[in-house]
């Protein structure tokens, strides 16, 4: 029996990246940098997940030997910090909206007694600001865990943040479904034995989502495909797909 959904947020929830895109060329650009990230750079950048990761990738490929490994240390966290208020700054204006179908299953799921979690590479800061922005002051609340940041060691692909998630809820893998929207998340829910849905983002829709239990544009979608529109329309689909999932691996078991 389902018992939780389990969301990564950007991407998923709602169509952040670009918005994290503008944060990060302000930051540089109030720091005196002349860097730059189109959206070619940063489509490729988003293979490193986490924020401060990404930035210390940038420097140790495009600007090797300009800094000590101090220096480098404390313009990726000076960096990354103020990007992070940019960000909040953003989101607090109301600029994202929450994907389709997101806030009916939200509501719905609540209404069920089916738990919410998050497992995300983003800062903490971030998913409130984003929670509070789209769902109202109380949005936290709706979740029973946040696991953000570098609440893990690994983050995404390895399945460390899916794991605490499970921990902290006390379930296990076969009760819990994920929502996903990047190859990197898939890889790490699959690696944490959890059914995976996938809704690809304008950065990730090209990726390889082999092995996910359905990948449609959107979770309005899913609901059209289980006959219906409305939000209990995709909790019944998250229910029948994840009832699949655990059969398939029950009789994967068998052989």
């Amino acid at each position: 029996m389902l018992q939780a959904i389990i969301f990564d947020v950007d991407g998923t929830l709602a169509d952040t990246e670009n918005v994290h895109r503008v944060a990060f060329n302000r930051a540089f650009a109030t720091a005196g940098l002349d860097w730059h990230w189109d959206r070619a750079r940063y489509g490729g950048l988003l293979q490193v997940t986490g924020g401060k990761e990404r930035i210390g990738h940038f420097v140790d490929t495009t600007r090797r030997g300009q800094y000590s490994r101090e220096e480098r240390d404390d313009l990726v966290a000076r960096l990354h910090a103020s990007k992070t208020r940019i960000y909040n700054r953003l989101i607090e204006q109301g600029s994202v909206k929450l994907r389709p179908g997101i806030r009916p299953l939200i509501d719905d799921a609540c209404a069920e007694g089916v738990r919410l979690a998050i497992a995300t590479t983003t800062s903490p800061p971030n998913v409130v600001a984003l929670l509070k922005s789209t769902l109202g002051t109380e949005g936290p609340a709706a979740f029973d865990v946040i696991a953000a940041g570098d609440s893990v060691a690994r983050k995404k692909p390895a399945p460390d943040v899916y794991l605490a998630v499970l921990n902290r809820l006390n379930l296990s893998a076969a009760s819990c479904i994920v929502i996903e929207d990047s190859q990197n998340g898939l890889s790490a829910a699959l690696a944490a034995g959890l059914p995976t849905v996938v809704t690809p983002s304008r950065y990730t829709v090209s990726e390889d989502f082999r092995g996910a239990a359905l990948v449609v544009s959107t979770l309005a979608q899913a609901a059209d495909a289980g006959g219906a529109t409305r939000g209990a329309g995709i909790l019944q689909t998250l229910r029948a797909i994840h009832a699949d999932a655990i059969r398939q691996g029950a009789e994967a078991m068998l052989y």
